[in-house]
């Protein structure tokens, strides 16, 4: 085995959450912080990062210029420069743990940006089912993505992390999009509901082959699922991944989510 690991941050709303901040319930999730107290995400970042992170991933999950502008009450224009600010924090993190870092061995730490699904933003648990997904084409996802991707893309993130898609068909709008900003690199990361299926009832070895139509993407694989999930959903796929694609793979802690009460 001579395959390299790259470490990845843990949850963002469980690490604020457990600082006291309150996150659940909340439209915007831990992106109000970035208006509302953008110490506590850079710090945030530190801790996951001197715990060990080689990439960590901007607040921004749950961020878009639209969910600012209506439950932040801002401009168009400041809803840009709020979502950018959320890379900014990242990368100010980044390069102090650089700097202050003593171990030799550690190297340069990435930035990602975190792009949710479209469900995130209805604020209804749908990034879990993907029951949207018959109400939206292909080209509705890619112009609900594209402002947010640029953004992040502008705020020079090192890659996209497009996260918990719950359906084949966003999956392949982001893949699509990305290829309107040909220098960006990305993972693809789906949510699963079983040992076979991504959470709108694709097969996830068929999901996967969305991947081979895109050089820019660097791994695809699964998030915030059961741990128990992984190397079933990994096995059944793994003949369909390309050579040189990478695995990416951040499930829960094991828990069972509970809508009505949080």
């Amino acid at each position: 085995m001579n395959e390299k690991v790259v470490i990845l941050d843990g949850g963002f709303a469980t690490e604020l959450e457990a600082g006291g901040f309150k996150i659940q319930g909340d439209p915007l999730w831990s992106a109000r912080l970035i208006h509302t107290n953008p110490q506590a995400i850079k710090e945030a970042h530190c801790r996951f990062l001197s715990s060990g992170a080689d990439v960590i991933c901007t607040a921004t999950y749950q961020a878009s210029v639209e969910g600012f502008v209506k439950f932040l009450g801002l401009s168009s224009e400041q809803a840009v420069q709020l979502l950018m600010s959320g890379v900014y924090l990242a990368k100010e993190a980044a390069l102090e743990f650089q700097q202050t870092c003593r171990d030799p061995e550690r190297k340069k730490p990435l930035v990602a940006g975190s792009v949710g699904p479209y469900g995130a933003f209805l604020h209804d648990g749908s990034e879990y089912t993907g029951a949207y997904e018959e109400t939206m084409s292909v080209q509705d996802f890619k112009a609900w993505h594209r402002q947010q991707i640029q953004c992040l893309v502008s705020a020079g993130v090192d890659l996209i992390a497009m996260e918990t898609i719950p359906s084949q068909k966003e999956a392949e709008a982001l893949v699509e999009l990305l290829r309107e900003f040909p220098n960006s690199k990305a993972w693809l990361s789906y949510s699963c509901k079983d040992e076979q299926c991504i959470s709108h009832g694709e097969k996830f070895a068929e999901a996967v082959k969305v991947a081979s139509r895109s050089e820019q993407l660097l791994a695809i694989g699964l998030n915030c699922c059961p741990p128990t999930l992984v190397s079933p959903l990994l096995a059944s796929a793994n003949k369909n991944k390309a050579p040189g694609l990478g695995w990416v793979v951040y499930p829960n802690g094991g828990g069972e989510w509970d809508q009505s009460t949080g």
